[in-house]
This record gives C-alpha cells, structure tokens and sequence, in this order.
C-alpha cells in the first residue's frame, strides 16, 4: 500500500494488483476455441475518459436515468440510516452522480467521510481534487485496487455505520451467479444496519438497448477497441484497428446486451510479449461484455439470495432504470461455499 496524504483531508491507498493478470487473461482469452477478453480490463486510463463520454452521448440513458432518480431520492436514502455514516463507493470514477448523495449525507451531518474505490488511480485522483474543492468538510480515503480487496478494506477500517453505493448498473456485466457470489462478498463487509445502494438497469425494448450500446458517434466502438489499443501498447501487439468492427446486440433469451470485437477478413495477429499469433476467420468475434437486464423479481431474489434485507427500489419517470436499496441485518448467513 502507498498512503498519500498531500491534502490534510485525502488519503490515496494503493493495492498493487498481480503484474501478470492482464496478459494472463488475454493469452488464455484469445487462445480460447471461443476468443474472449474481461470485461474489467476495459478501464485503463483511456478506457475510463470514453466510459465518461459514453455517459455524455444521447442513445446512453443510465447515467441520465440514474441521476433522475438521485435527484429526487437522495434526501429520502439518507434519512434510511442513523447519522455519522460513512459513504464508500465501489467503481466511483468520476463520481458526478455521487455528489447529490453526499450533499444529501451532508444536510444531515456536517462531515462526511467519503472512500471511493475504482482501479484508476488518475480517475480517483482527479474526482478526489474536485470533492475537496467543493466540499471543505469531506474527508476522502480512495482505495485503488479490485473489489475485492476494496471491500477487506472496508470492512476492516470503516468503523462508523455505512452505505456502499455500487451505481452505474455495474452488476449488469455479471451474471446471475457472479452477482450473487457478488453481493454475498459486499453483505460480508458490512455489519447490522448497513446499506448497499445499487444501480439496476431494467428490461426494455431491444431497440433502446441496443442503441444504447452501438451510438451513432462511434464513442462505444472506440470505448471497444480500446481494448485492442491496450494489447498493442502493453504487450506489443500488432492488431491493424481497421479490419475489426464493435459489435452489440441483443440477446433475448439471456435478457442481456452483448458486446464483440468481429474480425472483417481473415487474419492472423501477433502479440510479440506472449509469444503468440492467434488466427481470426472472417466474421469471428472477441466477446468483451455482457450486461444484463433486469425485472423486478429478478431483482428480489437477487437481493434475497445475498442475505440482504430489500428496503426500497425506485424508478425513473420512463421505467428504464431502478435505484435499489439493501440493508443487513443482524445475522449474516453462512456463505462460504457459496
């Protein structure tokens, strides 16, 4: 770990993630009969700037939706809790929505103490800077590391009563079983009393969602091939951008959006740091994400299966998106196989 304590109100904690875990997944994602690549590694430095820009383009309505449904319910989630509380956000980039809670947190207690956690250090730094500025009574501790090992630190080191927000309908990119593996790892760190706030973006027309994923200004398929650009700079790959085309579809029976890297022609592609060549046919794809829609019920046995206690879900005025709030109880369920 690497405290940095520059600011009187800021602390940076750093946990260095395995070197090789990047070009572990993708040897092993491109030599696949069925050529994958995580989801994850989408969040580089250049990655998170495009993920802020999707947020921005018109076809992409979360951010808009989930914002709607802050603005109107952030007073209302707060006075959920017993005060001091202690906000942490899992996957905090830029953290604009955020804001409206900790305004929300601060009209009820004068200081707040704020942890994101995100994998981008120059994201958490840059967000940081700008909370500081605005809020003179917020303290920060940003932890840059997995989920993982975010979710140790907190709750190892978060004393006070918290809220864990995961916004953005991050759970999307994970299946029904990952999320609730998921879940079951947030419920452990938190004690009686705590909340989870989670973004869900809830089931639609094919036409919305797919439109949301493939915009007519190309932001996406840059944010896509980005992941290309990320071989070709780490590990010395030799992909030409061109002959690849983003990919998004739906996928109705699995109730999720799809998105793939296709290969236009026939090819073959060195990545000289792995010592390997992978051969592409025409028309063969790389599947980067999935993101997953949710019902209602869905929704509710979601939370049930975490050992979580379902207070409230709402909704934007168009039903596109739902805010759901989760508290723990008093006893945690025995997971450990799970």
């Amino acid at each position: 770990m690497d405290p940095d304590s520059a600011h009187p109100r800021y602390q940076l904690i750093e946990y260095e993630a395995g070197r090789d875990d990047f070009a572990e997944a993708v040897r092993e994602g491109l030599l696949h009969p069925s050529k994958t690549l995580p989801f994850r590694f989408f969040y580089d430095h250049r990655g998170s700037q495009l993920f802020e820009e999707i947020c921005r383009i018109p076809e992409y309505y979360p951010t808009r939706c989930e914002r709607e449904i802050l603005e109107q319910r952030a007073d209302e989630i707060a006075e959920h809790f017993e005060v001091p509380i202690t906000l942490a956000e899992l996957g905090s980039g830029s953290a604009s929505k955020t804001t409206l809670l900790i305004e929300a947190f601060q009209r009820r207690q004068e200081r707040l103490q704020y942890i994101p956690a995100d994998i981008s250090r120059s994201a958490l730094e840059a967000s940081s800077q700008g909370l500081l500025e605005r809020y003179p009574k917020l303290e920060i501790v940003a932890l840059c590391a997995e989920y993982e090992q975010c979710l140790r630190h907190i709750e190892k080191e978060t004393l006070a009563p918290k809220l864990i927000a995961w916004l953005g309908s991050s759970v999307g990119n994970l299946s029904l079983e990952e999320a609730t593996r998921f879940l079951i790892q947030i419920r452990s760190a938190m004690a009686s009393g705590d909340g989870l706030l989670m973004g869900v973006d809830l089931h639609k027309s094919a036409v919305v969602l797919e439109r949301a994923y493939d915009d007519a200004a190309g932001v996406t398929a840059r944010f896509n091939k980005n992941l290309l650009d990320r071989i070709d700079r780490e590990l010395a790959g030799e992909f030409y951008m061109a002959s690849f085309s983003h990919v998004a579809r739906w996928n109705e029976a699995m109730s999720r959006v799809e998105m793939h890297l296709r290969s236009d022609r026939k090819q073959r592609v060195r990545i000289a740091a792995l010592g390997i060549e992978v051969s592409f046919d025409e028309g063969e794809t790389i599947h980067t994400e999935n993101s997953h829609k949710y019902s209602m019920e869905r929704i509710e046995n979601l939370v049930a299966a975490s050992d979580l206690t379902l207070n409230e879900v709402w909704t934007d005025a168009q039903g596109y998106f739902a805010l759901v709030l989760a508290t723990a109880g008093t006893e945690r369920g025995n997971h450990a196989n799970a």
